[in-house]
C-alpha cells in the first residue's frame, strides 16, 4: 500500500510540475481547458506567476515528500488543492454548476486525500533547532 501511495504521489507530483511549467513557458496553450483567459499582459503575467507557483509547489511537495518518505511535506499539496476544492464549492454554491465541474474538484479531492494519507503513512522528519 505504501508504494503505490508513494508512486501515485510521485507521478501525480511529476504531472503537476509539468503542467505548471507550461503555464510559465506557453500559457497561451494551457489557459484554455482552465477556464481562464487574459485581458492583456498584466493577465498574462498573472497567469504565468500564480498557476506556475500554485503548480510546481504543489508538485514539488509532492514529488519531494514521496521520494524522501517525507510525510510532513504532504501537508503543502493538501492545503494548496484543499483551498482550491474549497473555492470551486463556493462557486458551485454561488454561481451555479458548468459543465465539467465535477472533474477538477475530483482531482483536487483526490489530492487532498492522498496527501493527507501520506502524511499519515510517511515519516514525519525532526526540525533541527539552530543553535548558536
Amino acid at each position: 500500500m505504501r508504494l503505490i501511495l508513494t508512486a501515485l504521489l510521485f507521478v501525480g507530483g511529476l504531472f503537476f510540475i509539468i503542467n505548471g511549467l507550461s503555464f510559465l513557458a506557453t500559457p497561451q496553450s494551457s489557459v484554455g481547458s482552465f477556464g481562464l483567459d487574459a485581458a492583456g499582459t498584466a493577465g498574462w503575467s498573472t497567469i504565468r506567476a500564480d498557476m506556475t507557483a500554485f503548480f510546481v509547489v504543489g508538485g514539488f511537495c509532492m514529488v519531494w515528500g514521496a521520494w524522501k518518505r517525507a510525510g510532513d511535506m504532504l501537508l503543502v499539496p493538501a492545503a494548496l488543492f484543499g483551498i482550491a476544492f474549497t473555492g470551486r464549492l463556493v462557486s458551485l454554491f454561488a454561481d451555479g454548476s458548468y459543465e465539467g465541474a465535477a472533474m477538477p474538484m475530483a482531482i483536487e479531492a483526490a489530492v487532498v486525500l492522498v496527501s493527507i494519507m501520506g502524511n499519515r503513512m510517511l515519516p514525519h522528519h525532526k526540525v533541527e533547532e539552530l543553535t548558536s
